[in-house]
């Protein structure tokens, strides 16, 4: 078996770097130089250790990183011509403002929920700014002499953040519309929202179910099973009732839940304890404790 070819990414600004003797002159170069010197004892003071050694030369790194994100953003080609062009935007604009091009891609992906689970800790100052240092040490680490694949990582994120933000609005919806009114708790379980409400829709009529207890589970699975509603037909009715940006995710969702066992056991003969221990199982939090 021939071994994997491995093709060397050095870091997008390095890339550029390499190319300032064909394509600048010493005093562009000296700019550039002091720019970046200038950036990375900002990144020290404020995100490593401007006292220490290695505190400098984490910043470096964050540095080389910070830039090289900034330049995947705003440069698309991936070609030598693309790292020329990489220079012309650092010769042009300026490092700086590349690198806060960078460091904004972070601050966005950063606000964007990580977990369908959200909490009030979530919207707290200090866990906010701890959370963005992490994602920017993750992302923007990059060693000069190494294969970075920071811009390749941030678009996994972006894309995966993206999808939960998604379940997490669908969610915020259908509690804004539960049949009761609003639910108000500051911590959400959006796939147990999602779960709810398609448990409950194929009672039928559209209602929108956000949150339940106990008793209104029990009298929930007695109209079903005396009823026996068409669960399709249910679906169907709430999703009408569903807004066109939070459709897709709890179309979704009912296509994965269609066959599960608790709707199997909801329509079946299955003892009504087992049934909300099974519901717990996708509800979570979001049931209410009414008694014992």
């Amino acid at each position: 078996m021939l071994p994997a070819i491995v093709i060397e990414k050095l870091p997008r600004l390095i890339r550029a770097i390499r190319l300032i003797p064909q394509h600048a002159n010493g005093d562009e170069a000296a700019g550039l130089a002091d720019e970046l010197a200038g950036i990375t004892a900002m990144v020290a003071e404020k995100f490593t250790n401007d006292r220490t050694a290695e505190g400098i030369q984490r910043a470096q790194l964050l540095t080389v990183g910070g830039v090289s994100l900034g330049l995947e953003h705003l440069v698309e080609t991936e070609d030598e011509q693309g790292d020329l062009d990489a220079l012309d935007v650092l010769l042009g604009e300026g490092a700086e403002y590349v690198f806060q091009q960078g460091f904004r891609l972070i601050r966005e992906l950063a606000a964007l929920p990580e977990d369908t689970l959200l909490g009030e800790y979530d919207n707290d100052p200090v866990y906010s700014a701890r959370r963005l240092k992490e994602l920017f040490v993750d992302i923007c680490t990059a060693d000069p002499g190494e294969t970075w694949s920071g811009y390749e990582r941030y678009l996994g994120q972006l894309k995966q953040r993206h999808e939960v933000q998604a379940v997490v609005r669908a969610a915020q919806w259908l509690r804004r519309h539960h049949w009761e009114g609003p639910v108000k708790d500051p911590d959400l379980n959006a796939e147990g929202v999602i779960a709810l409400a398609i448990v409950f829709g194929v009672e039928g009529g559209g209602r929108i179910v956000a949150r339940t207890g106990q008793k209104e589970f029990e009298r929930f699975v007695q109209t079903v099973r005396k009823g026996k509603p068409d669960f399709d037909a249910g679906w169907a009715a709430l999703l009408e009732h569903v807004p066109a940006p939070h459709r897709g995710v709890i179309a979704e969702r009912i296509d994965s839940y269609r066959n599960s066992i608790l709707l199997q056991n909801i329509a079946g003969k299955v003892p009504m304890t087992q049934l909300f221990v099974e519901l717990e199982n996708y509800a979570g939090s979001e049931i209410d404790a009414e008694y014992p």
